[in-house]
């Protein structure tokens, strides 16, 4: 045979080598040629849709197997949209349910189906204040999403409610009310659920809301949600180990536990050690000094795994957005084995973003507002415009004293308004571009016009920024609305925006550069705004007081259920209605210095100027109260006589007073309803005061002041009494359980008058002793040796025929070592001590009072205390006549009457005398009531080098540090009994203003106010309170 053309070849299949049948087969490539190389195909893409807030759809073409942070960067560019990590996209699952797109997982792994899917855009992020919200497209923004949520039933409010935000959505879109086109617009358009029902409210409304823009519209619609109990609520059904059905939320604060549409529960963040799943179980650990004596971790039960992983992971990105300072690093991967979730938040946090924008991330362009006939952008025309600057608490609360950072009370002051025809496109501090005048300036409803959309912006790389986060900034005020006049050259011209100025300074601290100076914003130089700002404040405060009983008490007492049917309604059918009396007016004073803060930043006069108004319509609404305040006399005093009687409400009330929201004894709260009235009386003096120069300071607005004054007047002068006793009262409960040894200690009559600490000489030398002087005896105590905090009585000496002789030693003996200085010899009836005050000042203020219980004694006005007074002492009667012999040492051999050791709050009066060797008074507790203040201070250390901002609040001679004034429970107090409050020396090294010093001994701290006037206020009633009176007058000689 001849040679053929061509060769063969065997090919190897892939069985060959396992020795499988070798098929023939016949190339026709000449030999050394191989196969073609296979064209690579192209990456299969596919046309993801994407519903956006205004219901339009877009198109967007994305590689499936694409993380999902590339439709989201898709998203952001094509909506220019600057502060886009408030957003997300979401998808429904296989069981209808709608969960959020994950930046980090490929989008083939988390949408089925994606050619057919529609994703939707959607807020994920819902801060508690709108003024958070730097840009009015982001704020146009939210307005469409709470549209959304109260059309789809999720933004649940009264139908009055409704009405109103229906009205300013109604505003925004079609502009000035006309009732045929209302009337079209609404038949068209759907606001609200049942809406032909509340058409005639919504026209009502509408039509109050002349001149009203639509960026105006957009922010009041925030003001008025973010005050609603749903706002931002999105609920994920579970059910409690007991099997009832609730409903799990997540927030800014933390952890929301609903039942039906009711919040019952609140984890903060704070409160928070560790929140994990498990198959379908939910797990929150607490910290141990929150849960008590309770359990330590919740558990709840989700649908399913996937709905339980679902709602951990909207935990995890809320807590990383609002709380920390940065996105958390992502974790290494294990070798071998893994455990738990790798799922970490990819994004900015609020901080970071709100630094990003405020230097210029982006370039503001216009945009448009879709389905509006006003079309308008205030985003090109705001530039030049002053921008509210927003300032941020630290992050994570790790120590209890959080380490001190930087903060500033200022934002930027205005910028002075240009013409239209050329403008400042102003980013950040430093850059400006210039550009064409904005197009869609504000005009009557009837000469707006539609805008040309935006150009696309390329969205820049996510850069790391150092900063702190936000747990719970300020209320923000509502806009001003404009008359409707305007200028057709819109509110550029017409002076700083009211959308963008200041508010009422009470952000979380900002962390800011101790070399930079903090810039002035514009706030109002009238005294009377600062006096309103002051009440504001202190209601804050006073209303989270309330909340300790209406709030975190009843819920205990249910839970335990250890207090009788009569006695709850007793007590909470009185505190209830003042409570919710004054949670209306504290919103009225928040409107109020919203509005005033409004008009003085756009240099206007008005209505809004004064605060005379509010004050008298509420304080004559405080006399239809006057029976429940009456009545906390009997609360008090029931409450006392159960917890004696019954050891499960004791126990209840002893385990409820350690955990950290009862800063202070539980009957301390139920006083301050009266107190408060006292303290309104105070702020009112000092408003109808005349200002020198001014005779008439406040003018229209005065006369209602005076009869405010008047009316609160009459108030307190009706329960002055009733108050009288109710301080006594609870200062005698309070020291019944610190004192070991007495059986009762509240009887009729009987009045503290002093408490504090002197030394008592014995054959030891002189021994540190407490004393409690009472209207019929003295009583002197040492420090229990067995561990508690309690004092264990030593003796008792009646009042009745005791004398006092003062020996001072000569001057050539005052250097001797026999000679003792500031002591005084009591002589009583059957028993004689030496006692040493620390100071001569302390040895002034005991002989005074002691004289005059002495007096009062003489003329039969004072008890004579009962036989059965003190449990038998361990040594001889308390009536002999002699030294005393044992010393410290020997005094844990004492038996008592009440339960001695274990866990006690040692910050009460009586410990803090012991601990700085000082007195209190009567007249002392009488002026704190009065002397109390809340607010903003920047904190400095001795040898620290930045501020720290905190909201501190004075009360009962101590301060309290907390992070925000949202904020249930304090971080540290500082007790300020022998602290002297003073102003920085130059060797102290602060250069600042506003600053004043307090000194105990090497223990020195510096406070910052934000205006001269807090400044003064500070200082004044520190001194006032930590200043004793030095007499023993009654509260009702002082009134």
């Amino acid at each position: 045979m001849g040679e053929l053309e061509g060769t063969y070849r065997v090919l190897q299949t892939p069985g060959a080598r396992l020795g499988t049948a070798t098929p023939v087969g016949v190339s026709t490539l000449e030999p050394g040629q191989g196969p073609p190389a296979r064209a690579a195909r192209p990456a299969a893409r596919t046309h993801i849709r994407v519903q956006l807030l205004d219901d339009s759809v877009e198109v967007f073409d994305i590689e499936p197997k694409c993380d999902g942070q590339a439709l989201l960067t898709q998203v952001w560019e094509r909506l220019n949209l600057i502060e886009c990590d408030y957003f997300g996209l979401e998808s429904q699952n296989a069981q209808s349910c709608w969960i959020w797109l994950e930046p980090m997982k490929p989008i083939i792994r988390q949408v089925r189906r994606p050619k057919n899917a529609v994703l939707r855009l959607a807020v994920k992020f819902f801060p508690p204040d709108p003024g958070q919200l730097q840009e009015e497209y982001t704020r146009y923004l939210f307005a469409l999403q709470l549209k959304r949520d109260l059309l789809e039933e999720r933004l649940t409010c009264t139908d009055t409610t409704a009405a109103l935000l229906a009205s300013h959505l109604l505003q925004a879109e079609v502009g000035d009310y006309d009732e045929a086109l209302d009337r079209e617009h609404l038949r068209a358009h759907e606001y609200v659920p049942r809406q032909e029902r509340a058409l005639h409210r919504i026209l009502a409304f509408h039509r109050e809301l002349a001149g009203q823009t639509p960026a105006e519209s957009d922010f009041q619609v925030l003001e008025i949600a973010r005050k609603l109990d749903m706002y931002g609520i999105r609920f994920h059904s579970a059910s409690d180990r007991e099997g009832a059905k609730i409903k799990l939320a997540v927030s800014h604060t933390g952890v929301l536990v609903f039942q039906s549409s009711t919040r019952i529960n609140t984890f903060n963040w704070s409160r928070l050690r560790k929140l994990s799943f498990k198959r379908k179980r939910f797990l929150i650990k607490l910290h141990p000094e929150v849960h008590g004596p309770y359990q330590d971790t919740l558990e709840f039960v989700l649908g399913s795994r996937d709905e339980c992983k679902n709602f951990w992971k909207i935990c995890v990105e809320h807590h990383t957005f609002f709380r920390l300072l940065d996105q958390p690093k992502p974790k290494a991967k294990a070798v071998l084995f893994s455990r738990g979730s790798s799922f970490r938040y990819s994004g900015r946090t609020q901080k970071q973003l709100a630094d990003y924008v405020k230097d210029g991330g982006m370039k503001r362009v216009p945009y448009e507002r879709r389905h509006s006939r006003t079309q308008m952008s205030l985003r090109a025309l705001k530039v030049d415009l002053p921008r509210q600057s927003i300032s941020f608490s630290e992050g994570v609360r790790t120590p209890v004293t959080p380490s001190p950072t930087t903060a500033s009370f200022c934002s930027a002051p205005a910028s002075p308004p240009v013409p239209p025809g050329s403008r400042d496109f102003q980013v950040g501090s430093g850059s400006s571009e210039t550009g064409p005048p904005a197009p869609g300036a504000w005009r009557p409803a009837a000469e707006r016009s539609s805008m040309a959309t935006a150009q696309p912006l390329r969205l820049p790389a996510l850069q790391p920024h150092q900063g702190l986060s936000v747990e719970s900034p300020q209320p923000s005020p509502s806009t001003q609305r404009s008359p409707p006049g305007l200028s057709p050259q819109g509110p550029a011209v017409q002076g700083p925006n009211p959308l963008l100025g200041p508010v009422l300074s009470d952000a979380a601290g900002a962390g800011m550069d101790d070399r930079e100076e903090p810039k002035r914003k514009c706030v109002p130089t009238d005294e009377a705004y600062f006096i309103a700002k002051e009440i504001l404040a202190t209601e804050r405060t006073y209303l989270k007081d309330l909340e300790v009983i209406t709030v975190w008490f009843r819920s205990a007492v249910v839970k335990a259920d250890a207090m009788p049917a009569d006695l709850m309604t007793l007590l909470f059918s009185n505190i209830d209605p003042i409570y919710e009396f004054h949670r209306g007016f504290l919103r009225e004073v928040e409107q109020r210095l919203a509005l005033w803060e409004e008009s003085s930043s756009t240099q206007a006069t008005g209505s809004h100027q004064r605060i005379g108004d509010i004050l008298l319509r509420n304080m004559l609404q405080l006399k239809a109260l006057t029976g429940h305040f009456q009545r906390l006399h009997e609360v008090l005093t029931e409450l006392e006589a159960a917890s004696r009687r019954l050891r499960r409400l004791e126990a209840l009330r002893r385990d409820f007073e350690l955990q950290k929201v009862c800063y202070l004894p539980l009957n301390a709260f139920l006083l301050k309803p009266l107190q408060r009235l006292r303290h309104y009386r105070l702020l009112l003096r000092r408003l109808c005061a005349p200002v020198p120069g001014h005779p008439d300071p406040h003018g229209q607005d005065h006369a209602d002041l005076r009869d405010a004054l008047q009316a609160i007047t009459e108030v307190t002068s009706m329960l002055q009494h009733s108050l009288v006793q109710l301080e006594n009262l609870q200062k005698l409960t309070e020291l019944q359980r610190d004192l070991v040894g007495i059986e009762s200690l509240v009887a009729p009559g009987r009045e503290l008058i002093r408490e504090g600490c002197l030394h008592k000489l014995s054959r030891k030398g002189l021994q540190q002793r407490m004393f409690f002087l009472f209207s019929d005896m003295l009583l002197y105590t040492s420090r229990d040796a067995g561990g508690s905090s309690h004092f264990r009585i030593r003796g008792l000496l009646p009042l009745h025929g005791m004398l006092l002789i003062v020996l001072d030693p000569p001057v050539e003996d005052q250097e001797s070592e026999w000679s003792v200085p500031h002591c005084f010899t009591i002589y009583a009836a059957q028993k004689t001590i030496v006692v040493a005050a620390s100071t001569r000042l302390e040895k002034a203020k005991w002989l005074h009072d002691l004289n005059a219980a002495i007096d009062a004694a003489k003329t039969g006005s004072a008890l004579v205390p009962p036989a059965r007074v003190l449990c038998p002492l361990p040594r001889g009667s308390p009536n002999e006549a002699s030294l005393e012999p044992e010393s410290e040492d020997e005094a844990g051999g004492a038996q008592g009457s009440v339960a001695g050791t274990g866990r006690h709050r040692a910050s009460t009066a009586a410990h803090v005398c012991w601990c700085r060797q000082s007195s209190v008074s009567r007249a002392d507790h009488s002026a704190a009531v009065e002397n109390q203040l809340s607010g903003y201070l920047l904190r400095k250390f001795k040898n620290s080098s930045g501020w720290q901002k905190l909201w501190v609040v004075f009360t009962n001679f101590c301060l309290f540090f907390y992070k925000t004034h949202q904020d249930d429970h304090p971080l540290a107090s500082l007790p300020l009994l022998g602290y002297s409050v003073s102003l920085p020396r130059d060797t102290d090294g602060i250069h600042k203003e506003h600053v004043f010093k307090l000194q105990f001994k090497s223990h020195v701290y510096f406070f910052r106010a934000e205006s001269k006037y807090m400044f003064r206020r500070w200082m004044e009633v520190i001194e006032r309170a930590s200043a004793s009176a030095g007499r023993a007058g009654t509260p009702e000689e002082e009134a």
